[in-house]
């Protein structure tokens, strides 16, 4: 049985490219990583007023764990991707049914220094963020403290109170609107990236005015980045719009986005040890990689820690695959949303049947997203049958096939063991 894969539509910026997929043939769910450790911690209730039953940790060991040869024969695949690309450090971490499988790194953290790359060494994972973000969106729908049809700006909205937008124009007005453009977003508007405007491939305010705060980055969007159309219309892949998202968060809670996070989501699947990145190498936090660029950008002068929300965490593979085992829509663990939400969350607009709401769809059910920024190339993927898998790299290869190929390596390490496809036996 042949295994096909995402196609990735090359890109030149230093933010997260828009993907367009190709659909997957049926070979089940796509394997997340997860860290032994991390699967073991004891889930925590969370937090803010807010009932929600914990999630179990993983704790089972899934039928067939590799061999020696297979690990073996699997490590070979790693090391051409890695020569390929001149990766440093590469962490993978695979799990099917909700249960851990495979847990490897390779290479160093950082080269200055020799140190070895380990399973519990963090990367920055950009913007695999903005399923972190979405999912914490859908507990606040499903506490009753938000709808997807509410307006984040303007008179009545969430956000109205905090950044005064323009009245609406006369032009508008002699039409029957009541709101301008900007006035007529909504939250599923920013989490589909259908507010038409503020995309990545040109003009990124997240990538502007680096000393800017929050407030004082989405005023001066809102002053000088308006609208020319009706959200809803078109796609435009948006870090500025998941940034919102995450100030939307805290205006509902009373919390900071990085603290509601951890304990409404991370906490709920045993997950403790992501957060928020810093900036410099300075900032480089306790089993964080270093990082390196190879398309002349530093890793290190940008504002890491304004992307919270859009790109902002850091983690280990074996974190984000926890984390996609209970949003998988399967019942091999407890899940931190309801089918409803699932559903919702896993739907794509009309503007782009391949992108979700904080996740990219293919055809055939497979769910998963990207990052990108100068030192980090990541992906996590959700397959439509057994498997949660991450991969992450300390670099961004001046080959803008690496991302791809990134993709392409889980596949085919998984391959090396057939009993995880018994499908595939005669």
């Amino acid at each position: 049985m042949t295994w096909s894969h995402n196609h990735f539509r090359n890109v030149t910026e230093t933010v997260e490219p828009q993907y367009r997929t190709a659909a997957r043939s049926n070979i089940g769910k796509a394997a997340m990583p997860l860290s032994r450790r991390t699967l073991l911690q004891g889930s925590l209730l969370c937090a803010a007023g807010m009932a929600c039953a914990p999630s179990p940790a993983l704790t089972q060991e899934p039928a067939e764990l590799p061999t020696p040869d297979q690990r073996k024969q699997m490590a070979g695949l790693a090391a051409d991707f890695m020569k390929a690309y001149d990766v440093p450090g590469l962490s993978i971490a695979i799990a099917i049914k909700g249960r851990p499988a495979y847990d490897e790194a390779f290479g160093v953290a950082d080269r200055e220094t020799g140190e070895a790359l380990t399973p519990q060494h963090r990367f920055r994972i950009a913007s695999i963020s903005k399923p972190v973000t979405s999912t914490g969106i859908f507990t606040l729908v499903e506490a009753g403290k938000l709808r997807l049809g509410d307006y984040v700006f303007g008179s009545n909205s969430i956000l109205g109170k905090d950044y005064p937008t323009t009245p609406t124009p006369q032009s508008l007005m002699s039409t029957g609107a009541s709101r301008s453009y900007v006035e007529q977003i909504t939250i599923e508007h920013l989490l589909t990236h259908t507010t038409g405007t503020w995309g990545n491939q040109f003009r990124d305010p997240m990538f502007m005015n680096q000393d800017m705060k929050h407030r004082e980055l989405i005023n001066w969007t809102l002053e000088h980045m308006p609208l020319t159309n009706p959200p809803g219309e078109t796609y435009a892949y948006s870090n500025f719009g998941y940034c919102v998202l995450g100030r939307v968060i805290e205006k509902l809670t009373g919390q900071s986005y990085e603290q509601y996070i951890k304990n409404n989501v991370l906490k709920r699947c045993g997950v403790a040890d992501m957060q928020i990145a810093g900036n410099t190498l300075s900032d480089r936090a306790t089993n964080e990689v270093k990082y390196y660029s190879q398309t002349g950008g530093d890793p290190y002068r940008m504002n890491v820690a304004r992307m919270d929300s859009h790109g902002g965490w850091i983690a280990t593979p074996g974190d984000l695959t926890t984390l996609f085992v209970h949003i998988d829509g399967f019942k091999d663990t407890e899940q931190l949303l309801t089918d409803d939400s699932l559903r919702t969350m896993s739907t794509p607009s009309t503007a782009n049947p391949r992108y979700a709401k904080g996740l990219f769809i293919t055809a055939n059910n497979n769910w998963w997203h990207s990052g990108l920024l100068d030192g980090t190339t990541t992906i996590s993927v959700r397959t439509n049958g057994d498997f949660c898998w991450s991969a992450f790299t300390n670099t961004r290869s001046r080959d803008a096939g690496m991302s791809r190929a990134l993709d392409q390596l889980v596949w085919q390490m998984t391959k090396a063991v057939p009993d995880w496809h018994p499908q595939k036996r005669a």
